[in-house]
Protein backbone atom coordinates (compact mmCIF):
# COMPACT_ATOMS: atom_id res chain seq x y z
CA UNK A 1 0.00 0.00 0.00
CA UNK A 2 2.91 2.17 0.81
CA UNK A 3 3.56 2.37 -3.11
CA UNK A 4 -0.35 3.31 -4.27
CA UNK A 5 -1.02 6.45 -5.38
CA UNK A 6 -3.87 8.13 -2.86
CA UNK A 7 -6.76 9.16 -4.67
CA UNK A 8 -10.48 10.47 -4.00
CA UNK A 9 -12.68 9.25 -7.35
CA UNK A 10 -16.52 10.78 -7.39
CA UNK A 11 -19.09 7.41 -8.38
CA UNK A 12 -19.51 8.50 -11.80
CA UNK A 13 -15.46 8.10 -12.46
CA UNK A 14 -15.21 5.20 -10.36
CA UNK A 15 -17.99 3.27 -12.36
CA UNK A 16 -16.30 3.97 -15.87
CA UNK A 17 -13.08 3.18 -14.45
CA UNK A 18 -14.17 0.39 -13.74
CA UNK A 19 -16.06 -0.60 -16.94
CA UNK A 20 -13.02 0.66 -18.69
CA UNK A 21 -10.74 -2.14 -17.10
CA UNK A 22 -13.67 -4.71 -17.62
CA UNK A 23 -13.75 -4.02 -21.43
CA UNK A 24 -9.49 -4.02 -21.44
CA UNK A 25 -9.42 -7.10 -19.70
CA UNK A 26 -12.37 -9.03 -21.62
CA UNK A 27 -13.02 -8.01 -25.54
CA UNK A 28 -16.66 -9.48 -24.85
CA UNK A 29 -17.51 -6.76 -22.90
CA UNK A 30 -19.74 -4.05 -24.51
CA UNK A 31 -21.28 -1.44 -23.52
CA UNK A 32 -24.70 0.45 -25.03
CA UNK A 33 -27.91 2.25 -23.95
CA UNK A 34 -29.06 6.11 -24.60
CA UNK A 35 -26.41 8.66 -24.41
CA UNK A 36 -23.54 6.08 -23.24
CA UNK A 37 -21.61 6.88 -26.17
CA UNK A 38 -19.93 10.27 -27.55
CA UNK A 39 -21.81 12.04 -24.36
CA UNK A 40 -20.69 9.70 -21.96
CA UNK A 41 -23.97 9.17 -20.23
CA UNK A 42 -25.24 12.04 -18.85
CA UNK A 43 -24.44 10.81 -15.26
CA UNK A 44 -20.98 10.42 -16.28
CA UNK A 45 -21.03 6.54 -16.23
CA UNK A 46 -19.90 5.87 -19.41
CA UNK A 47 -17.43 9.06 -19.52
CA UNK A 48 -14.00 8.65 -21.90
CA UNK A 49 -15.07 4.85 -22.99
CA UNK A 50 -16.80 5.97 -26.73
CA UNK A 51 -12.93 7.35 -27.16
CA UNK A 52 -10.90 4.59 -25.85
CA UNK A 53 -12.97 1.61 -27.84
CA UNK A 54 -15.14 3.17 -30.80
CA UNK A 55 -18.47 3.03 -31.98
CA UNK A 56 -18.41 -0.71 -32.04
CA UNK A 57 -18.04 -1.69 -28.60
CA UNK A 58 -19.86 1.33 -26.68
CA UNK A 59 -22.90 1.77 -29.18
CA UNK A 60 -25.75 5.16 -28.89
CA UNK A 61 -29.17 3.35 -29.22
CA UNK A 62 -32.03 4.91 -30.12
CA UNK A 63 -34.73 5.37 -27.47
CA UNK A 64 -36.83 2.00 -27.72
CA UNK A 65 -35.47 0.43 -24.41
CA UNK A 66 -37.50 -3.13 -25.20
CA UNK A 67 -35.42 -3.46 -28.44
CA UNK A 68 -31.79 -2.86 -26.98
CA UNK A 69 -32.59 -4.66 -23.73
CA UNK A 70 -33.72 -7.39 -25.34
CA UNK A 71 -30.80 -7.24 -28.11
CA UNK A 72 -28.62 -7.38 -24.70
CA UNK A 73 -30.75 -11.07 -23.61
CA UNK A 74 -29.76 -12.27 -27.16
CA UNK A 75 -25.63 -10.89 -26.97
CA UNK A 76 -25.37 -12.74 -23.67
CA UNK A 77 -26.76 -16.00 -24.99
CA UNK A 78 -24.25 -16.15 -27.45
CA UNK A 79 -21.27 -15.40 -25.05
CA UNK A 80 -20.87 -11.71 -24.77
CA UNK A 81 -21.50 -9.68 -21.75
CA UNK A 82 -23.40 -6.19 -22.57
CA UNK A 83 -23.36 -3.61 -19.79
CA UNK A 84 -26.15 -1.67 -20.65
CA UNK A 85 -27.29 1.21 -19.18
CA UNK A 86 -31.03 3.44 -19.51
CA UNK A 87 -30.93 6.24 -18.33
CA UNK A 88 -33.62 6.12 -15.40
CA UNK A 89 -35.01 3.05 -13.78
CA UNK A 90 -38.77 5.00 -13.71
CA UNK A 91 -38.09 3.96 -17.98
CA UNK A 92 -37.98 0.09 -17.02
CA UNK A 93 -41.64 -0.79 -17.19
CA UNK A 94 -41.38 0.08 -20.82
CA UNK A 95 -39.08 -3.25 -21.22
CA UNK A 96 -40.67 -5.22 -18.22
CA UNK A 97 -41.27 -8.43 -20.14
CA UNK A 98 -37.57 -8.32 -21.80
CA UNK A 99 -36.82 -8.03 -17.50
CA UNK A 100 -38.78 -10.33 -15.75
CA UNK A 101 -40.20 -13.06 -18.28
CA UNK A 102 -36.85 -13.30 -20.27
CA UNK A 103 -33.66 -12.10 -18.74
CA UNK A 104 -34.32 -13.52 -15.33
CA UNK A 105 -36.11 -16.61 -15.46
CA UNK A 106 -34.40 -17.76 -19.34
CA UNK A 107 -31.68 -19.95 -17.30
CA UNK A 108 -33.90 -21.62 -15.03
CA UNK A 109 -36.66 -22.38 -17.64
CA UNK A 110 -34.16 -23.84 -20.33
CA UNK A 111 -32.48 -26.42 -17.25
CA UNK A 112 -29.28 -24.22 -17.30
CA UNK A 113 -28.77 -23.82 -21.50
CA UNK A 114 -28.28 -20.04 -21.82
CA UNK A 115 -27.23 -17.88 -19.45
CA UNK A 116 -27.59 -14.46 -19.30
CA UNK A 117 -24.43 -12.29 -17.69
CA UNK A 118 -25.97 -8.99 -18.58
CA UNK A 119 -25.34 -5.69 -16.10
CA UNK A 120 -28.84 -3.76 -16.29
CA UNK A 121 -27.32 -0.15 -15.07
CA UNK A 122 -29.57 2.46 -13.93
CA UNK A 123 -29.66 6.17 -12.35
CA UNK A 124 -32.35 5.86 -9.13
CA UNK A 125 -33.26 8.70 -6.75
CA UNK A 126 -34.50 12.21 -6.48
CA UNK A 127 -33.41 15.14 -4.26
CA UNK A 128 -33.29 16.95 -7.41
CA UNK A 129 -37.27 18.39 -8.34
CA UNK A 130 -37.20 15.59 -10.97
CA UNK A 131 -40.68 14.56 -10.40
CA UNK A 132 -42.66 11.70 -9.72
CA UNK A 133 -41.58 9.88 -13.30
CA UNK A 134 -37.66 10.29 -12.52
CA UNK A 135 -37.05 10.36 -8.75
CA UNK A 136 -37.86 6.47 -8.13
CA UNK A 137 -35.63 3.97 -6.46
CA UNK A 138 -37.45 0.80 -7.07
CA UNK A 139 -34.72 -1.96 -5.89
CA UNK A 140 -37.64 -3.48 -4.15
CA UNK A 141 -39.93 -4.14 -7.55
CA UNK A 142 -37.02 -5.95 -8.94
CA UNK A 143 -35.52 -8.00 -6.12
CA UNK A 144 -38.72 -9.32 -5.72
CA UNK A 145 -38.19 -11.01 -9.13
CA UNK A 146 -36.24 -14.62 -8.56
CA UNK A 147 -33.43 -14.45 -10.94
CA UNK A 148 -31.63 -11.04 -10.61
CA UNK A 149 -28.77 -9.71 -8.41
CA UNK A 150 -29.74 -6.06 -7.55
CA UNK A 151 -26.59 -3.89 -6.73
CA UNK A 152 -27.11 -0.45 -4.45
CA UNK A 153 -23.36 1.48 -4.31
CA UNK A 154 -23.33 3.83 -1.66
CA UNK A 155 -19.39 4.91 -2.42
CA UNK A 156 -17.04 5.28 -5.16
CA UNK A 157 -14.61 2.66 -3.89
CA UNK A 158 -17.83 0.03 -3.72
CA UNK A 159 -18.93 1.69 -7.39
CA UNK A 160 -16.43 0.20 -9.12
CA UNK A 161 -15.62 -3.28 -6.93
CA UNK A 162 -19.57 -3.82 -7.56
CA UNK A 163 -19.29 -3.18 -11.09
CA UNK A 164 -16.79 -5.27 -11.92
CA UNK A 165 -17.49 -8.44 -9.76
CA UNK A 166 -21.68 -7.77 -11.44
CA UNK A 167 -19.54 -7.95 -15.16
CA UNK A 168 -18.04 -10.71 -14.17
CA UNK A 169 -20.86 -12.94 -12.86
CA UNK A 170 -22.36 -15.13 -15.09
CA UNK A 171 -26.26 -13.67 -13.59
CA UNK A 172 -27.84 -11.18 -14.95
CA UNK A 173 -27.52 -7.80 -12.44
CA UNK A 174 -29.13 -5.26 -12.08
CA UNK A 175 -26.61 -1.85 -11.13
CA UNK A 176 -28.72 0.94 -8.94
CA UNK A 177 -26.35 4.15 -8.77
CA UNK A 178 -27.68 6.92 -6.90
CA UNK A 179 -28.05 10.34 -8.85
CA UNK A 180 -27.04 12.35 -5.73
CA UNK A 181 -23.97 10.01 -5.08
CA UNK A 182 -22.65 10.45 -8.72
CA UNK A 183 -20.31 14.04 -8.09
CA UNK A 184 -21.99 15.95 -11.00
CA UNK A 185 -21.52 19.45 -11.05
CA UNK A 186 -25.25 19.93 -11.54
CA UNK A 187 -26.05 18.00 -8.58
CA UNK A 188 -24.39 18.14 -5.37
CA UNK A 189 -22.64 15.17 -3.81
CA UNK A 190 -22.72 13.69 -0.21
CA UNK A 191 -18.87 14.28 0.63
CA UNK A 192 -18.73 10.67 2.35
CA UNK A 193 -19.53 9.31 -1.44
CA UNK A 194 -16.32 10.38 -2.98
CA UNK A 195 -13.89 8.24 -1.24
CA UNK A 196 -10.13 6.77 -2.12
CA UNK A 197 -10.12 4.27 -4.97
CA UNK A 198 -7.32 1.94 -5.84
CA UNK A 199 -6.18 2.68 -9.45
CA UNK A 200 -6.06 -1.49 -10.24
CA UNK A 201 -8.99 -3.46 -11.01
CA UNK A 202 -10.62 -5.49 -7.56
CA UNK A 203 -13.97 -6.89 -6.68
CA UNK A 204 -16.66 -6.11 -3.86
CA UNK A 205 -18.19 -9.62 -3.59
CA UNK A 206 -22.04 -9.71 -4.09
CA UNK A 207 -23.67 -10.19 -1.29
CA UNK A 208 -21.40 -8.92 1.26
CA UNK A 209 -22.37 -6.33 3.64
CA UNK A 210 -20.11 -3.67 5.13
CA UNK A 211 -20.62 -2.45 8.66
CA UNK A 212 -19.32 1.50 7.77
CA UNK A 213 -19.73 2.41 11.78
CA UNK A 214 -19.89 -0.02 14.84
CA UNK A 215 -22.08 0.40 17.85
CA UNK A 216 -23.74 -1.33 20.19
CA UNK A 217 -26.82 0.43 20.72
CA UNK A 218 -29.05 0.25 17.76
CA UNK A 219 -28.61 -0.69 14.13
CA UNK A 220 -29.30 1.66 11.26
CA UNK A 221 -29.70 -0.47 7.70
CA UNK A 222 -29.49 0.90 4.59
CA UNK A 223 -28.27 1.17 1.19
CA UNK A 224 -27.21 4.15 -1.70
CA UNK A 225 -27.84 7.79 -0.73
CA UNK A 226 -29.19 6.77 3.23
CA UNK A 227 -26.00 5.39 3.93
CA UNK A 228 -24.17 8.89 4.14
CA UNK A 229 -27.41 9.43 5.96
CA UNK A 230 -27.45 7.19 8.28
CA UNK A 231 -23.47 7.52 9.05
CA UNK A 232 -23.84 11.30 9.68
CA UNK A 233 -27.17 10.52 11.84
CA UNK A 234 -24.79 7.93 14.09
CA UNK A 235 -22.58 11.08 14.17
CA UNK A 236 -25.20 12.99 16.21
CA UNK A 237 -26.56 10.12 18.20
CA UNK A 238 -22.72 9.61 19.46
CA UNK A 239 -22.76 12.68 21.15
CA UNK A 240 -25.99 12.53 22.94
CA UNK A 241 -24.28 8.87 23.82
CA UNK A 242 -25.57 6.38 21.57
CA UNK A 243 -23.32 4.10 20.15
CA UNK A 244 -25.46 3.34 16.26
CA UNK A 245 -24.45 0.83 14.27
CA UNK A 246 -24.64 1.50 10.37
CA UNK A 247 -25.01 -1.47 7.77
CA UNK A 248 -24.53 -1.06 4.50
CA UNK A 249 -26.08 -3.94 2.72
CA UNK A 250 -24.27 -3.16 -0.74
CA UNK A 251 -26.51 -5.96 -2.28
CA UNK A 252 -30.33 -6.77 -1.82
CA UNK A 253 -29.65 -9.80 -4.16
CA UNK A 254 -27.89 -11.40 -2.91
CA UNK A 255 -28.60 -10.58 0.98
CA UNK A 256 -25.91 -10.91 3.46
CA UNK A 257 -28.35 -12.22 6.29
CA UNK A 258 -25.25 -12.72 8.72
CA UNK A 259 -24.08 -9.30 9.03
CA UNK A 260 -27.66 -7.79 9.40
CA UNK A 261 -28.43 -10.33 11.77
CA UNK A 262 -25.19 -10.56 13.93
CA UNK A 263 -25.88 -6.68 14.33
CA UNK A 264 -29.45 -7.06 15.43
CA UNK A 265 -28.50 -9.55 17.91
CA UNK A 266 -25.68 -7.27 19.00
CA UNK A 267 -27.05 -3.60 19.31
CA UNK A 268 -31.16 -5.43 20.27
CA UNK A 269 -32.35 -2.76 17.92
CA UNK A 270 -33.49 -1.88 14.65
CA UNK A 271 -33.97 1.07 12.51
CA UNK A 272 -34.03 0.24 8.70
CA UNK A 273 -33.85 3.37 6.22
CA UNK A 274 -34.62 3.15 2.67
CA UNK A 275 -35.31 5.88 0.06
CA UNK A 276 -37.78 3.27 -1.82
CA UNK A 277 -41.64 2.90 -0.97
CA UNK A 278 -42.79 2.01 2.56
CA UNK A 279 -44.94 -1.50 1.68
CA UNK A 280 -43.45 -4.34 0.11
CA UNK A 281 -40.55 -3.35 -0.06
CA UNK A 282 -36.86 -3.08 1.33
CA UNK A 283 -37.99 -1.85 4.64
CA UNK A 284 -40.80 -4.52 4.90
CA UNK A 285 -38.06 -7.44 3.87
CA UNK A 286 -35.35 -6.85 6.47
CA UNK A 287 -38.06 -5.91 9.30
CA UNK A 288 -39.76 -9.51 8.74
CA UNK A 289 -36.13 -11.27 8.55
CA UNK A 290 -34.71 -9.58 11.61
CA UNK A 291 -38.49 -10.51 13.05
CA UNK A 292 -38.25 -14.37 12.25
CA UNK A 293 -34.82 -14.85 13.25
CA UNK A 294 -33.58 -12.27 16.08
CA UNK A 295 -36.89 -11.71 17.65
CA UNK A 296 -35.76 -13.09 20.93
CA UNK A 297 -32.98 -10.28 21.14
CA UNK A 298 -34.92 -7.18 20.08
CA UNK A 299 -35.67 -5.05 23.08
CA UNK A 300 -37.94 -2.46 20.90
CA UNK A 301 -40.10 -2.82 17.93
CA UNK A 302 -38.25 -2.66 14.73
CA UNK A 303 -38.76 0.96 12.71
CA UNK A 304 -38.65 1.64 9.30
CA UNK A 305 -38.20 4.96 7.33
CA UNK A 306 -39.20 4.84 4.09
CA UNK A 307 -41.00 6.89 1.56
CA UNK A 308 -44.70 6.89 2.17
CA UNK A 309 -46.82 5.53 -0.53
CA UNK A 310 -47.07 8.47 -3.17
CA UNK A 311 -45.63 9.83 -6.35
CA UNK A 312 -42.43 11.44 -5.19
CA UNK A 313 -44.09 15.58 -5.28
CA UNK A 314 -41.97 18.12 -7.65
CA UNK A 315 -42.26 21.04 -5.05
CA UNK A 316 -39.21 21.02 -3.17
CA UNK A 317 -40.91 21.05 0.10
CA UNK A 318 -43.13 18.40 -0.64
CA UNK A 319 -40.52 15.96 -2.43
CA UNK A 320 -37.90 16.82 0.97
CA UNK A 321 -41.37 15.96 3.10
CA UNK A 322 -41.50 12.62 1.90
CA UNK A 323 -37.55 11.27 1.77
CA UNK A 324 -35.94 9.91 5.06
CA UNK A 325 -33.62 12.84 6.56
CA UNK A 326 -30.67 12.64 8.98
CA UNK A 327 -33.13 14.60 11.28
CA UNK A 328 -35.73 11.93 11.26
CA UNK A 329 -33.44 9.14 11.58
CA UNK A 330 -31.93 10.60 14.31
CA UNK A 331 -35.33 11.72 16.36
CA UNK A 332 -36.52 8.16 15.21
CA UNK A 333 -33.61 6.45 17.09
CA UNK A 334 -34.24 8.98 20.13
CA UNK A 335 -37.57 8.03 20.47
CA UNK A 336 -36.58 4.23 20.20
CA UNK A 337 -33.61 4.33 22.53
CA UNK A 338 -36.40 6.38 25.17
Amino acid sequence: MATETMRKLTMARAISEALAQEMERDPRVLVWGEDVGVYGGIFGATQGLYERFGPERVIDTPISESAFIGAAIGASAEGLRPVVELMFVDFFGVAMDQIYNHLAKNHYMSGGQFRHPVVLMTAVGGGYNDAAQHSQTLWGLFAHVPGLKIVVPSNAYDAKGLMISAIRDDNPVMYFFHKGLMGLGWMPSDDLAEVHVPEEPYTVPLGEANVVVEGEDVTLVAVGAMVPRSVRAAERLAADGIRAEVVDLRTLVPLDRRTLLDSVRKTHRLVVVDEDYRSFGMSGEIAAICAEEALDYLEAPIRRLAVPDVPIPYARPLEQAVYPTVDGIVRTVQELMG
